[in-house]
């Protein structure tokens, strides 16, 4: 016969594991973004996202970035599951490193959401005027496609100009203090430099770069959980539509978390990007080869890449 001391210690020990069983850590999706990352952002605020995951006993945890590349290179290494809307350049660079990446939705495109800024005194008035000019942009930004795009329009290759490679705060601040001649980048800070420092553009995407921005996975995350990306997917699509019914509204959830922009200039950011999230098809991938097969041929590419040998997650929902 079992002492009665240790009848109540096994009974506590049923019901410790118990407990720890019925409250057992629920599965995390980690999603890395960067402040540009409108739609995501908004869900982030709004909290919606980790309700329906939640509900599917799934926590999220947030992961911001500086720019694209270090985010896709993060996802690669496993460090998170899903990337927020990278520029259309940064996973042809992931591509090439190698990186077992599935593209599962893509918002189409805003050529007018990147830009060319110039100061407003600027004596630069074409894109013949770059030559021999120090521009910011950031590394294998969709930003940085469409500079070498623009300067192949004015007859330039990338060795006619000084590069200095920024990230958008760094390009920011130094475009203010004068130490470079132009800076090439995306909303919101393209409105903000118009609004505050009255910069003029020179040239946008029209006719240069289609500015596609895609959301991708790793491919085993993926294959595993084909129910979340549904429910990001959805999520995402809701988020778009709503910020282009309730441009206002928008403003005044994402002005504070870009750094406390103002409505006018969040909505003039907004207004140039489509926000219209949708599935990825094949025939969507073949800027992405013209992307690949333009940096290659610059020699920032590695290795000519196949863009389409990639997966494609396809939503259940639309």
């Amino acid at each position: 016969m079992i002492p009665f001391k240790r009848l109540q210690k096994l009974a506590i020990a049923v019901v410790i594991g118990a407990s720890l069983v019925g409250t057992a850590s629920a599965e995390t999706l980690r999603i890395g973004y960067q402040k540009s990352s409108t739609l995501l952002t908004l869900l982030k605020a709004q909290g919606n996202l980790e309700k329906d995951l939640k509900a599917k006993g799934i926590d999220v945890t947030w992961h911001e970035f500086a720019s694209g590349l270090p985010l896709l290179e993060a996802l690669n290494l496993g460090n998170v599951d899903v990337s927020a809307d990278v520029a259309d350049t940064v996973p042809v660079f992931a591509q090439a490193a190698g990186a077992k990446l599935t593209y599962f939705a893509r918002e189409t495109p805003s050529p007018l959401a990147q830009a060319i800024l110039v100061p407003a005194d600027s004596p630069l008035n074409s894109l013949a005027d770059l030559k021999g000019k120090k521009i910011a942009v950031t590394k294998a930004a969709g930003s940085h496609y469409l500079l070498i795009q623009a300067l192949a329009k004015a007859g330039l290759n990338f060795n006619d100009i000084q590069p200095a490679y920024l990230i958008p705060a760094d390009g920011r601040a130094a475009f203010e203090n004068r130490k470079v001649d132009a800076w090439v980048t995306w909303d919101p800070f393209v409105a903000s430099a118009q609004r505050q420092q009255h910069a003029k553009v020179l040239s946008d995407g029209q006719g240069l770069s289609n500015y596609q921005r895609y959301y991708l996975a790793s491919s085993d995350y993926a294959k595993a959980h084909p129910d979340v990306l549904n429910t990001l997917f959805t999520a995402l699509s809701g988020a778009g539509k709503w910020i282009k019914a309730h441009p206002g509204d928008a403003a005044k959830v994402l002005g504070p978390l870009w750094g406390n922009l103002d409505v006018a200039t969040v909505e003039q950011a907004n207004g140039r990007r489509s926000y219209d999230v949708q599935p990825v098809g094949r025939d969507n991938l073949a800027e992405q080869q013209q992307i690949a097969d333009v940096f290659f041929a610059q020699g920032l590419l590695p290795r000519k890449i196949d863009a389409s040998a990639v997966e494609l997650f396809q939503p259940a929902v639309r």
